[in-house]
């Protein structure tokens, strides 16, 4: 099965290239993608899938079946603020915005499977429901992105599994990537205003200066890690941004910090959480005081083994064992962790390295190989085919 899924995915190889193509020329930012709405629309329309638009705003939930097991394959949608430096046919014509991170790729991998499910004269029993998810990359002015809207507006309600591919622009094209457990940290980001009071610099007695009360906090901050912080587990904590003052001569009243909180576990996090607090404690005793917000943006990502050991199935039997591979678990954050605690899930990667030039994801040299597309596409379909068969406990 995987092997003809395969051979059918590549027959629409062109087909897939070319959706991609058209969401690469025109990128749209989170929450804003009507253009790509529309193309995902239109597309669905023709193959007579039925589907929802207007979901997250910018969202589209497909339906193809009906009843149990329910699986669902998430693309996420949005582009990112970047130039893009690539010089081909389908540069990105909307200035300082280009898709740096294969969201393109993986909107149109998933119309490539709708496609080849869609023409299926004997589906199996089920629902098969394509995410389509707006603002992966950023969030509203509530702090909450894609996934965490479609969750409340009940767009993963009644699923027993929940899939998302991720290219890779630095592993070598049509490599698969499956990781058991963690695979994605939670990102927690962090706002501090730290409180002393002004004066002139010439003066500093008469005054408190919360730029060495940060000093003081920062250099805490960094000992977390490796003095507060069980080795055996994994978190960071970062001091990223600073901000404070405005000119020479005074001593402002108030600096802010901002950072971020990753883990995997979620007493790793509640740990890195109360030690911050502690080290923003320091200012007190000095005369200082500070304010901190911290925003639940994303949490970490568990890929569910079971699902994971089909996906190496599905992979061996199409390309053999040689292409599959464990990538390491990442500190970055993405929000199909939300998914994933909605239904048992797996994030998988895809090689798609293009050539020798270095690409990395959110730079302004990103590309990929399209070749990798067919492969991702019946990866997709195939896993979604046996999740199907299989008697899975409701999510």
């Amino acid at each position: 099965m995987a092997i003809d899924m395969l051979k059918k995915a590549q027959e629409i190889q062109q087909q897939i290239a070319t959706w991609r193509r058209q969401i690469h020329i025109h990128p749209e930012p989170g929450f804003q993608e009507h253009r790509t709405a529309d193309l995902i629309s239109e597309t669905l329309d023709a193959l007579g899938i039925e589907h929802e638009p207007g979901i997250a705003k910018t969202g589209i939930v497909g339906h193809l079946g009906q009843g149990r097991p329910a699986v669902g394959i998430r693309a996420d949608m949005d582009a990112l603020e970047i130039q893009e430096v690539n010089e081909t046919l389908y540069t990105s014509k909307i200035p300082g915005m280009m898709h740096a991170c294969g969201h393109d790729a993986h909107i149109a991998m998933l119309l490539g499977m709708a496609t080849l499910l869609s023409q299926m004269p004997d589906l199996p029993a089920g629902e098969v429901r394509f995410l389509f998810q707006p603002s992966e990359e950023s969030w509203d002015e509530e702090g909450k992105g894609g996934a965490l809207r479609m969750l409340e507006e009940g767009a993963l309600q009644g699923l027993d599994a929940v899939l998302a591919l991720h290219v890779d622009s630095q592993t070598a094209s049509g490599m698969i990537g499956v990781r058991d457990g963690f695979i994605m940290a939670g990102v927690d980001p962090y706002d501090v205003i730290i409180h002393g009071s002004g004066c002139h610099s010439a003066a500093p007695h008469h005054g408190v200066n919360p730029v060495f009360l940060l000093a003081q906090v920062v250099n805490a901050i960094q000992a977390i890690h490796s003095l507060r912080l069980n080795p055996q587990e994994v978190g960071v904590i970062s001091c990223e941004s600073v901000y404070g003052g405005s000119t020479t001569g005074v001593i402002p009243s108030s600096v802010e910090m901002h950072g971020n909180i990753r883990y995997y576990e979620e007493h790793t996090r509640r740990h890195l959480r109360n030690e911050l607090e502690n080290a923003l404690g320091i200012v007190r005793p000095l005369g200082g005081d500070y304010e901190l917000k911290i925003q639940d943006i994303y949490p970490s990502t568990y890929n569910q083994p079971e699902i994971c050991d089909i996906i190496r199935t599905v992979g061996a039997e199409m390309l053999g064992d040689e292409v599959i591979y464990e990538p390491d678990r990442s500190m970055a954050g993405e929000d199909f962790g939300y998914m994933a605690q909605q239904a048992p899930g797996a994030f998988i990667r895809l090689g798609a390295k293009l050539d020798e030039v270095d690409r990395p994801h959110h730079s302004p040299h990103f590309d990929l190989d399209e070749s990798a597309l067919p492969i991702g596409t019946a990866l997709l379909a195939a896993t979604t085919l046996k999740l199907l068969a299989m008697d899975l406990k409701p999510g």
